[in-house]
């Protein structure tokens, strides 16, 4: 365990002239008391065991592995998060035009009619077909839901209902 993860803090309140002040030191449990931890004593001889009663110590253990370790997990998540915020603002827009225009490349090739010279065209027509309309669907329901939570903030701020 490393000298930082231990310590003694002692707490003493004001004592006649002497204003009061906490105390940190790194010591072992059993050492935690006003007697090793308070350096340099504020009061002189006679008075330094009326001193050390009023003084509240407490020995504190902290595991800074497991700080550490927290802190990355939460900056990893939080990074992640980043990232997938920067592709929804930059790279989706960019994809869906390529993926829509790629689409409506097929459909006026479809219009034209099938004289590809390749034998499997129809087949990858058909595939590319189906992602336009799974990508078609999506963005249908994506729509759906945006209006479905337009319209309960409306309801919930500006007509004070909640909708169950």
């Amino acid at each position: 365990m490393n000298s930082e993860d231990v310590r003694c803090k002692c707490i003493c309140p004001p004592y006649k002239d002497h204003s009061g002040h906490i105390y940190n030191k790194n010591v072992s449990q059993k050492d935690c008391d006003c007697l090793h931890v308070v350096e340099p004593m504020p009061v002189p001889g006679p008075d330094v065991e009326a001193y050390c009663l009023r003084c509240e110590c407490k020995y504190e253990e902290r595991s800074s592995v497991t700080i550490k370790v927290t802190i990355i997990i939460y900056l990893s998540i939080l990074g992640l998060l980043l990232l997938y915020m920067v592709y929804l603002t930059l790279v989706e827009p960019i994809l869906k035009r390529r993926l829509l225009g790629h689409s409506q490349l097929i459909q006026s090739d479809e219009d034209i009619g099938d004289h590809q010279p390749f034998a499997n065209a129809h087949d990858v027509l058909a595939r590319s077909r189906s992602r336009a309309n799974v990508l078609n669907k999506v963005e249908y329901a994506q729509q759906r839901w945006k209006l479905q939570v337009q319209e309960q903030r409306k309801s919930v701020f500006d007509r004070h209902v909640v909708l169950s």
